[in-house]
């Protein structure tokens, strides 16, 4: 790597990204008192959800925001506003802090609603806001705004030199770090992959700001008479289908909706102390207004059908219905998932590339040796990098069998909270 410190700072762990897994990652670590801890990421301002998803209604139930914000110690003297005076204790009467008693918090707003709905992700948004900075003032924690651009692991220390990219290109920001760990915490953004057919020339509008009223009323209401295509059955398509209905019936009556979608609707169904379809299924509002406008029995009797022409196919044939039906589209939404953003570029001691392989059941990855001529060798664990959140989700395994990536905030600190200990 050029360019870097002749003598950069060492940590015990960098952690890049901050969103809702890089602060469940950092609050982890200062838990098991693992610092100082190097924290990377552009803004600060709570990853995507914040940035592009506020107005959009979770499928967790408030209770579960609150456990999130209050699952480790560092979160909740976060919480409480009263830090302690021993700097890995929990907060005490010593502090000043009514311990059993009613004193509000800072989680006031979603203490405020009922605990077994879901709420704006607004309120989520915030939360993870706040713990971000009452973690950016932890005095084990270095903050950087800025990107993780390469990392470089050295076999006789065992710790990884980090190469960073920031906006403040003043000496004394330094531009690279040592570490014990390296902790991916980065993120996903929506997929979108080319169409199957004759349809290439179709403009494309992003899965973000259909997800937001707001953006998508100024997108769209302004054009004239207008043809959309969503394409999948997910919890973002249903919620994408419901702005545009909503957005028809109001502001743009000349919009007209073509919904493709390849199989029937699932909903996450409560068990008996479990949920089946926990990750896949909709929940909350989204399941609540599919089921009352987009299922048979009910569509052709809602309003939602003077605007939305419901077109399902099976697998295989994507290219001769999307040529059939996509034609005439002003736009095309693929609702159909995530893929995960780039990562640093890693390399091992003897320059070579490394393609990380993440193992879900221990947050921890994996790569393929080389040696230094080249040659091929086995599948062995990568040192000391690990990765959690939407990018790095657990594999979880239900009663009846069923295999789901677990995703969403309690998910992810459950975790980190099972593979941190690991991390030491």
């Amino acid at each position: 790597m050029s360019g870097l410190d002749e003598n950069p700072p060492e940590y015990e762990a960098v952690v890049v990204g901050a969103g809702p897994a890089g602060v469940t990652c950092v609050g982890n670590l200062l838990e098991r008192k693992v610092a100082p801890i190097l924290w990377v990421d552009d803004g600060f301002d709570g990853g995507r959800m914040n940035r592009k998803y506020r107005e959009v209604p979770s499928n967790t139930k408030v209770s579960l925001f609150i456990n999130f914000a209050t699952a480790v110690a560092p979160f909740r003297k976060i919480v409480s506003g009263t830090p302690s005076r021993a700097r890995w204790e929990e907060p005490s009467e010593s502090d000043g802090v009514v311990i059993g008693g009613d004193k509000p918090d800072r989680l006031q707003a979603l203490r405020s609603m009922d605990p077994e709905q879901g709420c704006q992700l607004s309120y989520a948004s915030d939360m993870i806001l706040m713990l971000t900075e009452g973690l950016r003032h932890d005095p084990g924690v270095t903050t950087r705004k800025g990107r993780v651009l390469n990392a470089d692991f050295d076999d006789a220390t065992e710790k990884w030199t980090v190469g960073i990219r920031t906006e403040d290109q003043s000496d004394t920001n330094f531009k690279s770090a040592q570490t014990k760990r390296i902790v991916l915490c980065t993120g996903s953004s929506p997929t979108e992959i080319p169409l199957p057919g004759n349809v290439v020339d179709l403009p494309h509008l992003d899965l973000d700001t259909c997800l937001s009223p707001t953006y998508l009323k100024q997108k769209l209401t302004p054009l004239g008479p207008t043809t959309v295509s969503v394409i999948g059955a997910s919890h973002s398509a249903i919620l994408v289908l419901r702005n545009l209905y909503n957005l028809a019936r109001s502001d743009k009556p000349d919009l007209k909706v073509r919904w493709l979608t390849r199989h029937a609707l699932r909903y996450a169904e409560f068990m008996d102390g479990w949920i089946l379809r926990d990750s896949t299924g909709l929940k909350g509002e989204a399941a609540t207004w599919a089921k009352n406008n987009l299922e048979p029995e009910s569509f052709q009797t809602s309003d939602v059908s003077k605007y939305v022409d419901a077109i399902s196919y099976e697998k295989g044939q994507e290219k001769t219905v999307f040529e059939q039906h996509l034609p005439g589209s002003d736009f095309v939404i693929q609702a159909i998932g995530y893929t995960r953003d780039p990562i640093p570029s890693l390399n091992t001691s003897a320059a070579k590339d490394i393609t990380p392989f993440f193992e879900h059941d221990k947050g921890t990855f994996k790569y393929v040796q080389q040696s230094k001529s080249g040659l091929v060798g086995d599948l062995v664990p990568l040192p000391h990098v690990y990765g959690a959140g939407i990018a790095w989700p657990e594999r979880v395994t239900d009663p009846y069998g069923n295999v789901e990536l677990a995703v969403g905030f309690g998910k992810f600190q459950k975790a980190v909270k099972r593979w941190c200990p690991d991390w030491n």
